[in-house]
């Protein structure tokens, strides 16, 4: 095997901009499911993702509180919180981590999401700080390749 091979059955990575230095600690994302919303297969999906990318993930689970995941992000010394909301209170609950993180001086940690929210609302969002929306369709490498390139472990 020349150099750069892997072990047979070994998958490498998919993309030569999908490796990181071996001195850089890995990505630190925190996927939560703000509000009342039940259903968390895409957060799941997505958290896998991320996780089968190389970062580090803390799903924080159903219904929580925007303060509950901020004070996760924070204790978590997270690189970047993934909100899924599917319930229509994306306006109220994204706004809301984003005021915390800032109340917190943690406006470094990048806020980003997806579930059903309607496109009219997207620019608002990005000016309440909310980095960047997915909507339906998105596709993980998507997610993953967008992470990579816009949220730093710094």
């Amino acid at each position: 095997m020349g150099p750069g091979s892997l072990s047979p059955g070994v998958q490498g990575p998919a993309s030569p901009t999908s490796v990181r230095l071996m001195s850089e600690s890995p990505l630190r994302i925190v996927v939560a499911k703000p509000g009342l919303d039940g259903h968390d297969r895409g957060a799941k999906v997505v958290a896998r993702a991320l996780r089968d990318a190389g970062m580090e993930v803390v799903y924080t689970g159903l219904h929580q509180t925007p303060e509950q995941i901020v004070e996760a992000a924070i204790q978590e010394d997270a690189d970047a919180v993934g909100l899924s909301v599917l319930s229509g209170a994306h306006m109220t609950l994204f706004a809301k981590v984003a005021a915390l993180l800032e109340e917190r001086d943690a406006k470094d940690i990048v806020v980003f999401g997806g579930g059903i929210i309607p496109d009219a609302d997207i620019p608002e969002l990005k000016k309440l700080g909310v980095a960047k929306v997915f909507t339906p369709g998105a596709t993980t490498t998507e997610i993953v390749e967008w992470v990579r390139t816009h949220v730093s472990s710094d």
